[in-house]
């Protein structure tokens, strides 16, 4: 358990090797788990940075840190997984495009062809999906962190 604060949250996984890029069903389920540092971002800054009265007890700067430290270990590992699928996902598109090339007629490969390039203009989409997941996550924690931590990159990201 990684601790944010006063509350144990689990580590985001960024184990890009376990992401399936054959099922985009899987594929999407793994990247939701992935993307639980986002979605509970307002909780955990909510619940580890303090109020004015109690600025005392804890180092905002220091949790702020770790929760950015945190997030960008998140979103690396999440585009790599993306980008990583859709090289895989673009090879076999060209593998069944040459297969089509030699053989026009042979409609299971014209149906594969057609489910790749379904899956990799999905996955390519998933890039635009994490840029705004981004957004929102780094715009609710330069709100929160922003007297209390200040990296030099965030602003590159807003």
């Amino acid at each position: 358990l990684r601790v944010w604060g006063r509350n144990k949250m689990a580590a985001p996984s960024t184990a890009t090797a376990s992401v399936s890029c054959d099922d985009y069903g899987e594929f999407q389920d793994a990247l939701k788990a992935m993307r639980t540092i986002d979605d509970k971002i307002i909780y955990q800054l909510n619940t580890s940075i303090p109020t004015k009265s109690f600025t005392s007890e804890v180092d905002a700067g220091k949790t702020c840190k770790s929760l950015y430290i945190e997030l960008m270990k998140s979103y690396a590992s999440r585009e790599k997984a993306i980008k990583n699928c859709i090289r895989e996902v673009s090879q076999s598109v060209n593998t069944y495009k040459h297969q089509k090339d030699g053989n026009q007629d042979d409609m299971c490969v014209m149906k594969n062809l057609r489910k790749e390039q379904t899956k990799l203009r999905m996955l390519q989409s998933e890039l635009h999906i994490e840029e705004v997941v981004k957004d929102r996550s780094l715009k609710v924690f330069k709100e929160r962190c922003r007297i209390a931590f200040k990296p030099a990159d965030i602003h590159e990201h807003l």
